[in-house]
């Protein structure tokens, strides 16, 4: 088996994979393995933008109390306070980088206001293509790093762990598996929204660095909290939502209405359209199922269509080739599986409880985002603590010799039957039982049908991309099922009938 060694191995080129790879001292060697290309990552989709205090009238105070007050209760206010401080010292880093940030007629970088922001605090970048932006830059300033080696096309299929249960390197599946002997392995390969039908999510997350770690002994926290965002465009011709509308088109005067005409969100919160996110997905869903319809309506149309298509060109572009003008007719939208607060639980430098495993950005659990992460903070939480968890690992702690032992080589038989009918099982039982409403029963329910697709997954020698990524999903499913059912009040994103 075909094997090398760094110092450091990144599972994921998003956007803590690539701070990260940038905030490694130039001396340590470094891998960053993507599943596919690169720029196929949640982080190129984010459209709204990232939430830090740049103008006089705000400060760090007004953007932790907004967070906390987002997050319910079960935020951790020391991790909330270090990614509020800090996000001022990351946007001028950005800027520095070569990140051009949108700016208003004085120069000044142009902020807007999101659901649960009490003060304009978002920056983007061409409207509404900040995650694209941010990529792109990122990705060249690695690109001319000579201690990187950017690995694409390869499957992570585990973290590998010595006799004293500690990381000591990864197993991969490229044309062939590979092993890369490391004493780091930073996890940064986002969600788990393949695990659902409906998702914003790019076609490759399906919690892969999630299970990784797991299967490597690191706990997972809050994995209950599954964030729907509320608007995603619905395509009646195909039954299923198809691509974002981001919270920014609320905060630039968005109203959702129901299929009377009647703007609801009044009815469910004092901030109405600009509601934390769990409180709008909540109220579309009751109006969707009041009615017994698929979607609601977003009306944009007090603005014109040049604004909008110099505001929102993406989504002006994705709506006009669906046949809408979003100046003059009402958007179809309904709430898709968009982010997960929980995952690998870490401290505030990233360390799992698997010593040597880090895992930044979406696939960990910082305790930032609580029961309801607060819109336009994810990217900020990615930059601050990936660069943390970097800074940790420059100073050399935790570096030492693995013992490179490869785990022995099972030979179960293959697997034998429909893993596309597993799969799309998996995600049925998702949508219906562990989506926006939850029930015990349906709960318990889904439990029990996707342990015995598990089962029959791990009695088989797992040899494709497809069926490890099917497993994946299995055991990411019954994550978020099973700390469904130990919740049993509702509070932010998870709702209890």
């Amino acid at each position: 088996m075909p094997s090398k060694s760094y110092d450091v191995v990144i599972a994921g080129g998003g956007l803590a994979g690539l701070y990260a790879a940038l905030s490694l001292d130039k001396e340590l060697s470094c891998a960053i393995l993507v599943k596919d290309e690169l720029f196929t990552c949640n982080s190129s989709l984010a459209q709204g933008g990232i939430a830090a205090v740049i103008r006089p009238a705000d400060n760090t105070e007004k953007h932790l109390e907004d967070t906390l007050r987002a997050a319910k209760g079960l935020a951790n206010e020391e991790h909330v306070r270090l990614m509020v401080e800090n996000g001022p010292s990351e946007i001028k880093n950005l800027a520095d980088l070569g990140v051009s940030f949108d700016t208003g007629p004085g120069g000044d970088f142009y902020t807007t206001r999101e659901g649960g922001h009490t003060e304009k605090r978002v920056l983007h970048c061409g409207g509404d293509a900040t995650g694209a932006h941010m990529i792109q830059t990122l990705i060249r300033k690695v690109q001319a790093k000579t201690n990187v080696d950017i690995l694409e096309d390869r499957f992570l299929l585990d973290v590998l762990t010595n006799s004293d249960k500690q990381a000591c390197g990864v197993l991969l599946l490229h044309d062939e598996p590979e092993v890369l002997f490391t004493p780091h392995v930073i996890v940064a390969t986002g969600g788990i929204g393949q695990v659902y039908q409906n998702t914003t999510n790019q076609p490759g997350i399906t919690g892969d660095g999630i299970a990784a770690a797991i299967r490597a002994g690191a706990k997972t926290r809050h994995m209950e909290f599954v964030q729907f965002h509320p608007t995603a465009f619905f395509d009646a011709a195909k039954g299923k939502t198809a691509f974002l509308i981001s919270e920014a088109v609320r905060g630039e005067g968005g109203i959702l209405r129901n299929h009377q005409g009647e703007a609801f969100m009044e009815k469910h919160h004092p901030m109405k359209d600009l509601a934390p996110r769990d409180i709008v997905s909540q109220a579309i869903a009751r109006e969707m199922q009041n009615a017994g319809v698929p979607h609601v309506f977003l009306d944009i149309t007090s603005h014109s269509r040049d604004f909008l298509s110099k505001r929102f060109p993406t989504i002006f572009g994705n709506c006009r080739d669906h046949g809408i003008d979003m100046s003059e007719q009402h958007v179809p939208v309904a709430p898709s599986q968009h982010y997960i607060m929980g995952g690998i639980h870490t401290d505030s430098f990233g360390r799992s409880t698997t010593e040597g495993l880090y895992v930044c950005g979406e696939a960990a659990c910082t305790g930032v985002h609580g029961a309801n992460r607060l819109a336009s903070n994810s990217l900020l939480e990615c930059l601050v603590f990936s660069r943390r968890c970097a800074d940790l690992i420059n100073k050399g702690t935790f570096h030492r010799h693995s013992d490179e032992a490869l785990p022995a080589n099972d030979d179960k038989p293959g697997f034998k039957g429909d893993i596309m009918a597993i799969r799309m099982q998996i995600k049925s039982l998702m949508q219906t039982h562990g989506g926006i409403v939850k029930n015990e029963k349906g709960l318990q329910q889904a439990i029990a049908d996707i342990k015995k697709h598990t089962a029959r997954l791990e009695r088989a020698g797992l040899t494709t991309r497809t069926e490890a990524e099917t497993y994946n999903m299995g055991l990411i499913a019954l994550e978020v099922l099973i700390a469904a059912l130990k919740r049993k009040e509702s509070v932010g994103a998870h709702y209890r009938t």
